[in-house]
């Protein structure tokens, strides 16, 4: 059990991260000119509001419902970015991939 625990918590590192690619990529297929910029400030914006509210190392913690709406705002954008992208596939794996992993976060305590 204690693999599987690990694996899970790698697997949101991951998502955490996808939601950062996620925005970048979105900003990249969306803006000419200003694509890769753009994506690298929304990634910066995205990573200071995981940093003050969802790291573990969090500011400002949040916790009950505010910590679910908080995780499903900022995984649900990046499924939201992927689909606007045109990558719609990996929309899809990626909010199954987040609600399969995030339940299993919760029933684990972690």
């Amino acid at each position: 059990m204690k693999t599987a625990k690990a694996a899970n918590l790698g697997v949101i590192f991951l998502l955490e991260l996808g939601v950062l690619a996620g925005v970048w990529y979105w900003a990249w297929q969306s803006a000419s000119g200003w694509g890769p910029l753009l994506g690298l400030a929304g990634a910066v914006v995205l990573a200071a509001l995981w940093g003050l509210f969802g790291s573990p190392r969090a500011r400002f913690k949040v916790h009950g419902a505010a910590r679910v709406a908080f995780e499903t705002l900022w995984f649900g954008s990046g499924a939201v970015f992927w689909y606007a992208a045109g990558a719609h596939l990996w929309a899809i794996a990626f909010a199954v991939v987040c609600v399969v992993s995030k339940t299993l976060a919760h029933l684990w305590r972690q």
